[in-house]
């Protein structure tokens, strides 16, 4: 097999394959690299967050809140739930003039180990703040508020606030609004489903526009890469690695997405199990694959492969990518 793929090894036999599509493009949609299919349709999930919180800086809702860099950052995040992530979201409910009960998105165990780990054993009642997605809910209720729109049902594909997100997201990605395929994402909210390369296309054109509100996003996302995933997490760990240069958001399901900022180039990946303890693997891979000595893998070591262990703790086995992206001519 020549494709890219991450392998779990046993020893030195192949145990498990996890199959990765892979799009990567210019700002115009052409192809730079791909792996497996680059048109692979799926679920885009949160690596969207960012074209859906477009307009909330696009419509004058950001401006009329005087939200700042910190609750941007966190409309585009999948956060982990740390204390500065709840402190935060408290902040952006109450400028927007919001409570808690008002987020319709509903709460799930923590996405960062640590916080998890100390919910389980402090006994914690989680609520709708804790959520990965809470940043996004609230900028869909801010959306509502500068409108003059019902917050009532804000999540349901047919309001006023999930039709202003579908035209940002066909505006950023090239499709028709009709062309992009619509279900229920787990946080209530509607999730788009596209092809890789428009996912890709989207992510190119956000690391390149020159004007609002790419721009304003893309400083919040820059300056506070701690508030768009968290401790220990791919999306923070590689962004203040690169500090300046790369735009990282996780989806779910496998998905990933990048933006290159130096290079014009968007990214978008797919584990096609839908295996997400191999993502940061998968990107990490595909990103050393564009940035050659560039990429800082002594910084980013830990998601070079992770080790297959025992009952006892012991490494018997890798988890790694392995084969190669198809580079197309120019």
């Amino acid at each position: 097999m020549t494709d890219f793929r991450i392998e779990v090894r046993r020893g030195d036999l192949v145990e498990s394959v996890h199959r990765v599509s892979v799009a990567v493009t210019d700002s115009a949609g052409r192809l730079v690299a791909e792996a497996g299919d680059p048109g692979l349709a799926t679920f885009w999930r949160s690596a969207a967050k960012p074209f859906q919180a477009m307009p909330l800086v696009e419509d004058g809702a950001a401006a009329a809140f005087l939200l700042g860099d910190e609750e941007l950052a966190l409309a585009c995040a999948s956060h982990s739930s740390e204390a500065k992530h709840l402190h935060v979201t408290d902040h952006f409910l109450a400028k927007i003039g919001c409570l808690e009960e008002d987020l319709a998105c509903g709460p799930h165990p923590p996405l960062g180990a640590s916080v998890a780990r100390q919910v389980r054993e402090e006994g914690i009642t989680l609520t709708p703040r804790w959520s990965n997605c809470s940043g996004k809910h609230t900028s869909m209720l801010a959306l509502a508020r500068h409108h003059g729109w019902s917050s009532v049902g804000y999540t349901n594909p047919g309001h006023p606030v999930q039709q202003r997100l579908l035209r940002s997201v066909s505006e950023w990605t090239g499709l028709a609004p009709d062309a992009i395929g619509r279900g229920i994402d787990g946080c209530t909210t509607v999730s788009y489903h596209l092809p890789l390369r428009a996912m890709a296309r989207a992510w190119a054109r956000f690391g390149t526009a020159q004007a609002d509100p790419p721009t304003t996003l893309r400083r919040a996302m820059l300056t506070h890469p701690d508030l768009v995933a968290g401790w220990d997490r791919y999306d923070t760990d590689v962004m203040r690695a690169l500090p300046g240069r790369i735009l990282v958001k996780v989806g779910a399901e496998g998905v990933y997405c990048a933006s290159l900022l130096d290079e014009g180039l968007g990214v978008a990946l797919k584990i096609e199990d839908g295996d997400m303890r191999t993502c940061p693997l998968a990107l990490a891979g595909v990103l050393q694959a564009l940035l050659g000595d560039e990429y800082p893998s002594d910084t980013l070591r830990s998601y070079a492969e992770l080790p297959v262990t025992n009952t006892r703790g012991g490494v018997v086995g890798t988890i790694r990518p392995a084969g190669a992206l198809r580079f197309c001519a120019p």
